[in-house]
């Protein structure tokens, strides 16, 4: 079976986030959407906010999915909260309006991420899938922890649907802990260390930084063998299918053309992007 390494290493910088003062963002991905495909971006928000002041708003997209995990904390949003391990997809597709306003003092660390959809996908009804912390599936096990928020790995499988086939995982390794998992070598992978360090064939991962895998293009399954520091390791794995097709990207919209792009805008604008909230209740799903 391939046996998957790491192919880049990397560590992302601390920026000053759009909230203001207590907002922290990193942005993980980079290399533009050819080699990262079908992840668009990936931001690492970091709050620490102390104030009352509202912050964020409401806000269109389309063309895409968000895929949000809270890895620590609460926040506390005016329309919907989430807490420590719920997770969450977004489906914009044809486009919606979504909000995020944080009104009071909030402290927790949000993983969001533009998911590609293909292209006969692109403007599919909008559709919310929420998993909350408490019905995610878990493996626990000789010292492997493992919360699996999408696709099917390590033997289980999540309830949430996909239009691109996406692995979402994350792991708490114990100090010196091996484990292995297998996905198709087709899928476009990274691992992004969130505390203590771990090693891929050799190659040393420390906390903060994002671990590439290398790509194969054949339908054969790979093997990921990991092994956690001296300290254990705790770390969130993302994996999928690429969707091999060019996409155009305008502020919050995704498209194939720019002139589809103009489109949206317009439509948003003449009010024709209802928020998610209103969407049909056979397109809000919890699970």
């Amino acid at each position: 079976m391939i046996q998957r390494t790491v192919s880049s290493l990397y560590t992302p910088h601390d920026e000053q986030g759009f909230l203001g003062a207590g907002h922290v963002a990193r942005s993980v991905l980079k290399g533009g959407f050819a080699k990262t495909d079908p992840f668009i971006f990936l931001m690492d928000d970091i709050l620490d906010k102390k104030d009352n002041e509202p912050a964020g708003g409401p806000h269109p997209h389309a063309g895409f999915e968000t895929v949000s995990l809270l890895i620590d904390g609460e926040i506390k949003e005016k329309l919907e909260s989430i807490k420590k391990g719920d997770f969450q997809i977004m489906t914009a597709g044809s486009g919606t309006v979504h909000t995020e306003t944080i009104d009071g003092p909030t402290k927790g660390r949000l993983f969001q991420m533009w998911l590609n959809l293909p292209r006969k996908d692109r403007s599919v009804a909008p559709r919310i899938q929420i998993l909350p912390a408490e019905h995610v599936p878990v493996v626990d096990k000789d010292g492997v922890y493992m919360r699996l928020y999408s696709g099917t790995l390590a033997g289980i499988h999540s309830p949430v649907q996909n239009y691109t086939p996406l692995i979402a995982a994350e792991f708490d390794l114990k100090a010196g802990v091996d484990t292995s998992v297998q996905f198709p070598a087709s899928f476009n992978a990274f691992l992004y260390v969130i505390s203590g360090s771990m090693q891929i064939a050799g190659k040393d991962i420390k906390a903060d930084q994002v671990a590439w895998l290398d790509l194969f293009d054949t339908e054969e399954d790979s093997r990921l063998t990991m092994q956690a520091g001296e300290n254990g390791v705790r770390f969130v794995l993302y994996a999928a299918k690429p969707t091999h097709e060019a996409i155009v990207s305008y502020g919050p919209f995704i498209a194939d053309t720019q002139a589809e792009i103009a489109d949206l805008y317009k439509r948003y604008r003449s009010g024709l992007m209802k928020h998610i909230a209103t969407a049909p209740e056979a397109q809000k799903l919890t699970y």
